[in-house]
């Protein structure tokens, strides 16, 4: 009989562990998503802003300011642009209008961001929103030809919405 409970109790203990380590380590994934994504996703919970963001750089967004150590551009998925901000020189590869991924976290506009913010000329529709990316990693893409499969997945969709949207609206 103690051998049954026994073996009851540390399975039960066994399951609550995996359950604890399981759960913890969902926290600690990076999952890919897109600037729309990346936004929803903070605005339904705040707390959790770690994420890999991806899509593409926008055309002229890139910015190293002369008294700033940050660099800064903005991502766009052709729906939603984000601000990006990342401390430190970005990879040789990196280009406006190619695909990038980032890894960081999703964080609300300072008073201070904001004012240096608007004395730049960077996607205004990026910088109307309540929050940026900082980014504590960026990596570019190795070839020219190359678009990770969830970037291209949501240019085209976005391409899609956006014709379909034009269509509606000339009718």
């Amino acid at each position: 009989m103690a051998t049954g409970l026994a073996l009851r109790l540390r399975s039960h203990l066994f399951r609550n562990i995996l359950l604890l380590v399981l759960n913890n380590f969902q926290d600690q994934l990076v999952f890919y998503v897109t600037p729309t994504d990346a936004l929803e996703k903070y605005t339904k919970n705040p707390s959790k802003t770690k994420s890999r963001l991806g899509d593409l750089v926008l055309e002229g967004s890139v910015i190293q300011p002369g008294s700033c150590k940050e660099m800064e551009f903005v991502i766009t998925d052709l729906i939603t642009d984000i601000l990006v901000r990342h401390e430190g020189s970005l990879p040789d590869l990196f280009r406006d209008r190619h695909s990038v991924v980032v890894e960081g976290f999703v964080k609300p506009f300072t008073e201070e961001i904001k004012r240096d913010v608007s004395s730049r000329s960077v996607s205004t529709k990026a910088r109307s929103g309540d929050c940026y990316f900082s980014a504590t990693e960026v990596l570019a893409k190795h070839d020219e030809k190359y678009m990770p499969q969830e970037v291209a997945a949501a240019v085209e969709k976005n391409k899609k919405i956006i014709e379909e949207g034009a269509k509606e609206s000339m009718v």
